[in-house]
């Protein structure tokens, strides 16, 4: 038997009520839109540690721990960032991260900051058109 064909069948014993995606989702979830990582330096290029936060993922699989069964999906826009690097991937970090805080400069920072300036904005938007122009 194959391992899709045990799996499937293994599932349809256990029944839907047994599946790791009944946990719910959280009540706190980003709003899509542009964000500072706590790494961005406001001297240097706008666009330096600035995302696209696209929403939330779920982890659909039965052994994934329960912490990280929620994943922030966001896009780097900035070129030298590895997702961008390897074909426009998508960056997942675990939604409870997303809202812990960091520590930088012996600080405790939010880890992202929503980015409100409408200026700013606009400019993301056209760095993300140019860098992802199949979204």
């Amino acid at each position: 038997m194959s391992a899709v064909a045990s799996k499937t069948r293994f599932r349809s014993a256990a029944g839907e009520d047994d599946m790791a995606y009944d946990v719910p989702p959280p009540g706190n979830l980003p709003e899509p839109g542009y964000y500072y990582h706590f790494k961005h330096d406001p001297a240097g290029p706008l666009n330096n540690y600035a995302y696209y936060v696209y929403g939330v993922g779920h982890h659909t699989e039965d052994d994934c721990r329960t912490e990280d069964a929620f994943m922030q999906v966001y896009r780097p826009l900035y070129e030298e960032a590895y997702a961008y690097r390897n074909g426009g991937l998508f960056d997942l970090r675990p939604l409870r991260m997303f809202f812990e805080l960091a520590e930088w400069k012996g600080k405790e920072v939010p880890r992202f900051t929503k980015i409100v300036d409408h200026d700013v904005i606009a400019q993301l938007e056209a760095i993300k058109a140019r860098m992802y122009p199949n979204p």
